[in-house]
């Protein structure tokens, strides 16, 4: 139920500064997307190797798309595996949002996601009884985290899928990688997915970011600007990533509610999460995409810390745009 491809980039204003500060930054390719981590210092800085170990120690923890990964032996039915401590905290902030959620986000949808074409697994012919069938192997109540650190579960055919959580979880252990530098001002950028701490000092403004339109299906253009300042933001989308039958021409979208087994095609387009970390609004944005709009205001009436901004079609199939009062106020006009 996890987008792969985010619906927000980052909009950079980078002008000509105090001569005393260095724009540093590093780039390149991690968690079958693209990275972007700029942070200001009064001296040329290079922490490619550090970011390069953050990647490494994440991918060897939840990559599903590795075999020798501890969450696809764990999946393989591996019962010995001490998770280390990125695992164990992922586990946990999924915990807490699939109680915050009502259950609509849940890692262990990940047989679903193979069964739809989304994972790395087979993809299947799904009927209602197929679909019916694979139910059994979802939900979070169904597995567990032991005193050892060891993983148990209900059933060997339940598999986890921390693809909703795990790249926003990147960026916060580079947040802290930076942090633990003595950086202050910086941007961490994964997929779309973005972290801002201080400011952006050599513009001498605010951290912005734009939120892509998801109504443009070809190219980019901004459908809103943000600011950020010690937040983070997440977003999902459905209308990049689908699969198409090719036999039948039937589009199905990835995001995948857990509690039906069926991939969500609903009047939800796209949705952004502020939260004061990335795990936490990459967790939100993809349980949005589930929710039906009444649902996630609620949750939102209940969670003061987070703010939403969601773009969905009416009765009438016209396009509204919904936001918290917090939101609104990080938008610019």
């Amino acid at each position: 139920m996890k987008k792969i491809v985010s619906i927000a980039f980052l909009v950079l204003v980078l002008g000509c500064g105090p001569r005393d500060l260095v724009k540093n930054q590093n780039w390149g390719n991690a968690l079958g997307t693209t990275y972007s981590i700029i942070y200001i210092a009064d001296e040329t800085l290079d922490y490619q190797q550090e970011i390069d170990s953050v990647f490494q120690v994440l991918n060897q923890s939840m990559s599903t798309y590795i075999p020798t990964s501890d969450i696809s032996k764990i999946n393989e039915g591996d019962t010995t595996i001490v998770v280390d401590d990125m695992f164990r905290e992922v586990f946990t902030v999924s915990t807490k949002v699939h109680e915050a959620s009502n259950g609509y986000f849940d890692p262990t949808v990940g047989v679903l996601a193979n069964a739809w074409g989304f994972g790395p697994g087979e993809q299947l012919e799904l009927d209602s009884l197929r679909v019916d069938s694979l139910l059994q192997y979802v939900g979070w109540e169904k597995v567990k985290m032991n005193a050892d650190n060891t993983i148990s579960r209900t059933s060997p055919s339940i598999r986890f899928d921390f693809n909703a959580v795990a790249k926003g979880y990147a960026i916060d252990r580079l947040g802290a990688l930076l942090d633990q530098k003595g950086i202050t001002n910086y941007l961490v950028e994964v997929g779309g997915e973005v972290l801002a701490k201080g400011t952006n000092r050599i513009s001498g403004n605010e951290w912005t970011v734009g939120i892509d339109d998801p109504q443009v299906e070809t190219g980019r253009q901004l459908k809103r600007i943000v600011t950020l300042k010690d937040r983070a933001m997440a977003s999902s989308g459905n209308y990049r990533k689908f699969r198409v039958d090719p036999e039948t021409g039937e589009k199905y979208v990835h995001t995948i509610n857990p509690k039906t087994g069926y991939t969500k095609n609903s009047s939800i387009m796209a949705t952004s999460v502020v939260a004061k970390t990335c795990a936490v609004a990459d967790a939100f944005a993809t349980s949005f995409m589930a929710m039906d709009l009444d649902a996630s205001k609620e949750v939102l009436n209940k969670h003061d810390e987070l703010e939403a901004y969601i773009i969905y079609l009416d009765e009438n199939g016209n396009t509204q745009e919904f936001f918290t009062d917090g939101f609104a106020a990080l938008v610019k006009q």
